[in-house]
């Protein structure tokens, strides 16, 4: 009995007491609701609905397991009203022994029931008595860890919505949330994406808080079950790379993709840097890898881009719901966000319905006037989200009024042309190779046709694993991810883009 409780706790002294009672056994709360219930199987001791049957008033018979549940939860709260220790209870062809367990004062006692065809095997009252002990203890315990993994679920969710406001922009909300989970949030920060066994994953958390110092503000990836996001104060020794390596290191398979330093109003930008050297990272001996440096465009669209972004985005932000319970403009635009990020996985990201994603996204390209499923529209949205969120652009009200330019106009920009020849410059001359081995018609065959892997394959007449190999190496070359969201696609679109325009195409 006591080999039981420590090996299979409550659930397997019930099973056992089953089959000593050749009936049903079961652990009941005070107003009769079953907590856990195990019938003896027919033929053995074993879980399974038994041959019991309840003889109700009438002289019909119940369902066996069915049957002895209701007659033990009728009998439970009989005992509770009478505020007996233990009792007996005999219901035609059956009798029901109810014990009252100990328990903490702050839990409420259940009770054992065990129900079973007349004559009870000899001895059974004894057993149950004794059995009492065991399975007290084994419920208590059940019961704190039931509490902490309700906790830790809570403070889980916590996190994953500090993190959710932090790339969202409202960073007030998300002082005041971090404030009561700890730490408090570090500014400049830089951000760490760590990739390990989804089972493994509590572990790698732990060993993170314990490298770090209890410094990092560690989530759970909402989106990607393998993946921890680690929010790490930018100072020596902790962010500068040592970190990532440790846990390298430490963790077998682990892998680690680190951010340059942001202020903590651009942790969105340093998860997408994180990631994006997650990809490299994958390719590296020592399975951790920073981000280089690159200039970002919203920074280069400068005034007239924030005018451009202001206009493009205007009927979303100024939608009002027609209903309460429709989403407002904020919600609208989070699931914007969301979806040009994480695509069909916005879903987990923003725990809704695929359907629910679905009619949001179809009001927003209505809203909108934009094909939310094209690369190019996806491309110009995602830059006109980035320009709004970058706080360092002076907005239309800063200045003279002026008419907003085109993203054609964006892009004709002296320095839109030098950042799109530095977001592929990695792939060397564009003439060098020739023909569909060459980087840039693989990178233009796959946007042209939407960034998916089959028409690609099909336009490069080759097989689908073929393209997907290519676009591996190439993660590595540009230092970006390609084939998991977030995608560098946006920025590599835009990039050809501008380069089209400045050739005259």
């Amino acid at each position: 009995m006591h080999g039981l409780a420590r090996s299979g706790g409550s659930r397997e002294l019930l099973r056992w007491l089953s089959g000593r009672a050749d009936g049903w056994a079961g652990l009941l709360g005070g107003d009769g609701t079953v907590l856990h219930g195990v019938a003896r199987a027919s033929g053995g001791a074993g879980a399974g609905p038994a041959a019991l049957a309840s003889e109700a008033a009438g002289g019909a018979e119940a369902a066996g397991g069915a049957g002895a549940a209701a007659l033990a939860a009728r009998c439970a709260r009989e005992l509770t009203a009478l505020g007996a220790r233990s009792s007996s209870f005999d219901k035609g062809a059956h009798t029901a022994l109810l014990y009252s367990l100990d328990a903490p004062p702050d839990v409420p006692a259940p009770v054992l029931a065990v129900v079973g065809r007349r004559p009870l095997p000899a001895g059974l009252s004894t057993l149950l008595a004794d059995a009492t002990l065991p399975l007290a203890m084994c419920w208590a315990a059940e019961t704190v860890e039931r509490k902490r993994r309700r906790v830790d679920l809570a403070e889980s969710r916590g996190r994953e919505a500090v993190l959710h406001l932090l790339m969202t922009g409202q960073l007030s909300i998300a002082h005041q949330v971090a404030g009561a989970l700890k730490p408090c949030l570090p500014d400049p920060v830089r951000v760490c994406v760590v990739e390990c066994a989804g089972r493994d994953r509590d572990e790698v958390a732990r060993i993170c808080a314990d490298l770090s110092g209890g410094r990092s503000w560690i989530v759970r990836c909402p989106v990607y079950a393998r993946h921890l996001i680690l929010v790490v104060p930018a100072e020596a020794g902790l962010a500068d790379g040592r970190l990532g390596s440790r846990v390298a290191s430490v963790v077998d398979g682990c892998v680690v993709g680190i951010s340059e330093d942001v202020t903590l109003a651009d942790t969105a930008t340093a998860y997408r840097q994180a990631f994006h050297a997650l990809a490299v990272a994958r390719g590296l001996p020592d399975r951790h890898a920073r981000f280089g440096s690159a200039p970002e465009l919203a920074l280069v669209a400068g005034a007239e881009g924030a005018r451009w972004a202001d206009a493009l985005l205007a009927p979303l932000l100024g939608h009002l719901p027609r209903r309460g319970q429709d989403p407002g403009s904020q919600e609208l635009a989070a699931t914007l966000a969301s979806w040009l990020a994480f695509s069909s996985h916005a879903t987990e990201h923003l725990k809704i319905h695929r359907n629910t994603l679905a009619a949001r996204l179809r009001l927003i390209g209505e809203l909108l006037g934009k094909d939310l499923h094209t690369v190019a529209d996806q491309a110009a949205l995602d830059l006109a989200l980035r320009i709004r969120a970058t706080p360092a652009l002076p907005r239309p009200g800063d200045g003279p009024s002026a008419p907003a330019h085109s993203l054609d106009g964006i892009l004709r920009v002296p320095a839109a042309r030098s950042w799109a020849v530095q977001q592929l410059r990695p792939l060397g001359d564009p003439g060098a190779a020739g023909g569909s081995p060459d980087p840039y018609t693989t990178l233009r065959t796959w946007l042209e046709h939407e960034a998916q892997l089959g028409p690609a394959a099909e336009a490069l007449s080759l097989s689908v694993p073929g393209v997907r190999k290519r676009l591996t190496r190439l993660e590595t070359v540009l230092q970006r991810s390609l084939l998991r969201a977030p995608s560098a696609r946006y920025d590599l679109w835009l990039a050809f883009r501008a380069l089209d325009l400045a050739d005259g195409a």
